[in-house]
């Protein structure tokens, strides 16, 4: 597989605004509410999107939603428990305790997903080095966690 050094560098500019949402989300949650703060979040990014979507950014296409399963469009959902889960958790205890839980449990679970190849994702093999580089990662969480 060849590595596309692009892509990956969105994949870190993701995880690195994660991060930061999550102790906004956090912070926000200990002023107005759990809820309240996925409301707010959630209402800001439609009308961001809503707005990029106006101006024809991305290039998609909503003529083409009836095509896609009806599941594809659950995200939403579960981004209100994200949110939720997040907040509680860096509130509870700061934000690299938990995003070290959260790193590992997107690494654990991609990787079952590739796996498997469910969601529309092409399927990858499980090898050894992948399941060596996730019990690393779980020791280096491990280790993190305990130098708190």
């Amino acid at each position: 597989m060849k590595l596309n050094v692009f892509a990956l560098g969105l994949g870190a500019l993701a995880g690195l605004l994660m991060a930061v949402q999550g102790a906004m989300n956090a912070m926000l949650s200990k002023g107005i509410g759990v809820f309240e703060t996925s409301l707010t979040v959630n209402l800001l990014g439609l009308l961001l999107s809503g707005a990029l979507v106006l101006l024809g950014v991305g290039g998609g296409n909503f003529a083409r939603y009836p095509s896609v399963p009806w599941y594809a469009s659950l995200g939403g959902f579960l981004g209100v428990g994200i949110i939720y889960a997040v907040s509680v958790s860096i509130a509870k205890t700061s934000a690299a305790p938990a995003t070290t839980a959260i790193i590992f449990a997107q690494v654990l679970t991609a990787a079952l997903l590739d796996y498997f190849g469910v969601l529309g994702l092409p399927r990858v093999s499980f090898t050894w080095l992948k399941g060596s580089g996730i019990l690393l990662m779980a020791g280096g969480a491990y280790l993190l966690l305990q130098s708190r």
